[in-house]
């Protein structure tokens, strides 16, 4: 009995991994999905919920509509004005739906060439503003140019308009929470629309410099939320 009991286990066990490696035989041998792209609803307005973007996840062939990847942290900010972080060539189609304008360019470095002949293309004008990205605590924002962006930024004959850094982050949500003063917002908002994109990475410094921007300058060009209209 004690016999007859071992072996009766032991081809349980083989009956156990003859299954297991049917059903692995069987996994390997479905196709492979091909990569998945973003299908973005309409460029929402200033009356929508400026992070609430509709994305749905699918695989597109040649019998199905185009298919528009956005930028890395792509965002409205408000009617004609858009921020993210640094475009590619994979991101293109999808610019090319915002009927952009300009583009406010926050890094020293030069603008790549793909990205140069896709202005062109377009007839998008280009305003860089280098501001160097250091960490703290060496973070050192240099107002001037963020007062020259927030001037090329208000001025709704280059709207629409994309802002952009390398990530969308600190030297984008700056401006961006400039901006903001300038429309009025309170402090906490600034601040956790500023934490929204930054996350764990916010910066004690970018906050600080916010708070004590100064907007009185633009006080005649003070905008309402809704800053632009086409």
């Amino acid at each position: 009995m004690k016999q007859h009991a071992t072996i009766a286990s032991t081809a349980d066990t083989c009956k156990t991994i003859e299954i297991a490696v049917v059903e692995r035989q069987h996994h390997r041998s479905q196709p492979l999905l091909p990569p998945q792209a973003i299908k973005l609803s309409p460029v929402p307005t200033a009356n929508d919920n400026p992070y609430d973007f509709e994305v749905n996840y699918s695989c597109a062939d040649d019998n199905e509509e185009e298919f528009f990847i956005p930028p890395l942290n792509f965002a409205m900010v408000d009617n004609g004005i858009f921020r993210s972080g640094f475009p590619d060539v994979d991101n293109f189609s999808f610019l090319q739906t915002l009927g952009l304008r300009s583009i406010i360019y926050l890094c020293p470095e030069p603008y790549p060439e793909a990205n140069m002949e896709f202005l062109k293309e377009n007839d998008i004008r280009l305003f860089q503003f280098g501001i160097k990205n250091s960490k703290e605590p060496f973070v050192n924002i240099p107002e001037e140019k963020i007062r020259e962006a927030l001037g090329v930024l208000i001025d709704v004959r280059n709207h629409p308009v994309l802002i952009h850094c390398k990530r969308g982050k600190h030297r984008t949500g700056c401006l961006v929470g400039c901006l903001r003063k300038l429309q009025k917002w309170c402090l906490t908002s600034v601040f956790d629309e500023y934490q929204r994109f930054a996350a764990a990475k916010a910066r004690v410094s970018d906050q600080r410099f916010m708070e004590l921007f100064d907007a009185s300058s633009f006080k005649q060009q003070s905008l309402p939320f809704s800053c632009s209209k086409r």
